[in-house]
């Protein structure tokens, strides 16, 4: 896509050369070729380091760009972001692509739908009433159970285990919003990785990210019920029981315990080995490794432990 169709979707004019666009990306991640955007000064430094060429801005930051860029000047960079993101969204289904591909000796039960561009591994199990989106990979001896969902691009591991109702690549909750109330979508371009040896439970949710990947790392078990956000990582052999809720961009290193109806902020991140007992409220950043939390406010476990027991006193 040319830039230029861009900048008249947009309204705005285009300064710089009318270069050719493949796709959107962060700030950080950016590349030749990927449109990009910045929303503050608190991003200069990132701003001026870009390995893209393509922007867009507030005009206060027109300096900070690096050399021969093509930009255009935004009076709401954040919103016009998310008209942007419609131009480089897929299509639902890629009628285009080639039949799916299936390996040896898998089972796809004939009320099971597997789009077009697809690839099933060997002694893969699809049950009845689950959908495999165009293009997305399943490795091998994976076991989708019924009506499991799983949209577009995203990815399977070998040796995993889905239940039903579980949703994978549905869209990540984004929005910008217009100076009279009006919630515009960010439409969600990323995917979802599941590494090998995961297993998630019944009703869960895994949301696409905005660019790039929600990664669930190898060995993680979900249990029913749990929600991860856009643009989340979540670390290797990490638990987590049901009815917890990972806010979006929000990283969790390997080996994390999270208990029932626990919730995390987004855009944090958590050591590894880190412990969470049911109904934790997490919303700072935790920075050491080991540790073991309880309530909300979060606290060490110890802490909770001895507060927990002069409440008892005084209502005794």
């Amino acid at each position: 896509m040319l830039f230029s169709k861009v900048a008249h979707h947009l309204g705005y004019d285009l300064t710089g050369d009318d270069l050719e666009l493949n796709s959107m990306n962060e700030l950080a991640l950016a590349s030749h070729g990927e449109l990009t955007f910045a929303v503050g000064k608190k991003y200069s430094s990132d701003l001026s380091s870009s390995g893209s060429n393509a922007f867009l801005i507030s005009s206060d930051l027109v300096e900070y760009l690096p050399k021969n860029a093509s930009y255009i000047i935004c009076e709401n960079v954040s919103l016009s972001m998310a008209y942007a993101t419609k131009l480089f969204a897929p299509k639902l289904i890629d009628f285009k692509s080639s039949h799916a591909e299936v390996g040896d000796e898998s089972y796809i039960d004939t009320m099971a739908k597997v789009e077009n561009g697809a690839k099933i591994g060997s002694h893969v199990t699809i049950m009845s009433g689950a959908y495999v989106g165009s293009n997305v990979t399943i490795k091998d001896n994976t076991t989708i159970y019924p009506n499991v969902t799983i949209y577009r691009d995203c990815s399977i591991g070998a040796n995993c285990i889905i239940h039903s109702g579980t949703v994978i690549g549905a869209d990540g909750f984004g929005f910008s919003h217009t100076a009279t109330g009006e919630h515009v979508k960010i439409y969600q371009n990323g995917n979802v990785v599941i590494e090998d040896d995961v297993e998630i439970g019944a009703n869960c949710a895994i949301d696409r990210a905005v660019f790039n990947s929600t990664i669930i790392k190898r060995g993680t078990k979900l249990d029913n019920f749990i929600h991860i956000a856009h643009n989340c990582e979540i670390g290797e052999n990490s638990i987590f029981v049901a009815q917890t809720g990972i806010g979006g961009s929000t990283k969790l290193g390997r080996n994390c315990v999270v208990s029932g109806q626990s919730a995390f902020s987004d855009h944090l991140d958590i050591a590894p080995f880190s412990t969470f007992t049911a109904r934790s409220g997490v919303t700072k950043s935790i920075k050491e490794s080991g540790g073991t939390y309880s309530g909300y406010p979060l606290m060490e476990h110890r802490e909770w432990r001895r507060l927990q027991s002069k409440i008892a006193k005084l209502n005794s």
